[in-house]
């Protein structure tokens, strides 16, 4: 299974970046559900900017902790 780290715009022109294995269900989450995060909630409707494949959620989670540094 493939995983993706991705990055999204919010409104107020922030940003939030996360993983995941369906970007298109979890940017569904995050405009619409209470399943988004908490941080962006208050800051819908949010805009996929950036997306990058990768093989394992290891190597997600490594790429979505070097983008936050």
């Amino acid at each position: 299974m493939d995983w993706f780290v991705y990055i999204v715009e919010c409104a107020d022109k922030s940003y939030y970046t996360g993983v995941t294995t369906d970007i298109d269900r979890r940017i569904l989450e995050h405009n619409t559900s209470t399943f988004g995060s908490k941080y962006i909630r208050s800051r819908r409707p949010v805009r996929l900017a950036y997306h990058e494949k990768k093989r394992t959620k290891s190597q997600a989670l490594r790429k979505e902790l070097e983008i936050k540094q």
